[in-house]
């Protein structure tokens, strides 16, 4: 590897590695599906993923993901100007916001928002899921303003 492949990929955003309790995830989100994870005891949604349910307890727990319509509205946001790491400098600044989702009251997803202007930005706008390319054949939630 050159100097500057080097550096292209150390200065690349992070690539998102699935491991057991999320591979069900990426792989629908690769299909441009919107998931979260499922309580199999009383049908309670998470995200981020659980060890326990957080609404029965069931033991043992037992979750599956299942894809949701992604749409929701804007909870709360943030304007992140400064990167964090390398692989974002270049795309400083940028909106991530909370969305709670249409299935559940209090099921929220935190993502990156997309084509969004900051003077648009409000508690109840209308958002839907969409993906964008998260390199070597992943594909990474953002939402964009729902029109509809």
């Amino acid at each position: 590897m050159t100097s500057s492949t080097h550096d292209e990929v150390r200065n690349a955003p992070p690539i998102p590695v699935a491991n057991e309790s999320t591979e069900a995830f990426w792989q629908l989100a690769k299909n441009g599906q919107l998931a979260t994870q499922r309580c199999n005891s009383c049908g309670w949604q998470s995200y981020p993923p659980r060890m326990v349910c957080p609404n029965c307890h069931a033991d043992p727990p037992s979750f599956d993901w299942t894809p949701v319509s992604g749409r929701g509205r804007l909870a709360t946001w943030t304007i992140v100007r400064d990167a964090l790491l390398p692989g974002f400098a270049d795309q400083v600044p940028y909106i991530v916001g909370e969305v709670e989702l249409d299935e559940q009251d209090g099921l929220r997803f935190l993502a990156r928002l997309s084509g969004i202007d900051e003077d648009a930005l409000r508690v109840g706008l209308r958002l839907r899921a969409c993906f964008a390319d998260g390199g070597e054949g992943t594909r990474v939630p953002l939402f964009e303003e729902d029109p509809s």
